[in-house]
């Protein structure tokens, strides 16, 4: 088994995304794989307690591990409730 593992950590802001290629020891969580990638102080407004993180668009906990080559991602929260929002757009039409 490797030493360390190449992951790439990911997030969006509504004018940019930010994508770092970060090399973690094996057996890294998700939240270290976030903090080794330089990306929290980049964007303050991550809150590693509240944002919502994930694998490849599947929800992931901070403490789930990382493999070789996982694209980790930092999630923002939903402006408006989605179900509503499809609700005035029907509306509209």
């Amino acid at each position: 088994m490797a030493d360390s593992i190449a992951v790439q950590v990911c997030y969006a802001k509504p004018e940019s995304a930010i994508m770092r290629q970060v090399s973690v020891p094996a057996g890294a969580t998700v939240e270290q794989a976030i903090r080794l990638s330089g990306i929290l102080p980049q964007a303050p407004e991550i809150d590693l307690a509240h944002n919502r993180t994930g694998i490849f668009g599947k929800l992931k906990p901070l403490d789930a591990p990382v493999r070789e080559h996982d694209r980790v991602e930092i999630y923002r929260p939903l402006i408006a409730d989605p179900k509503e929002a499809r609700r005035r757009r029907a509306e509209k039409r």
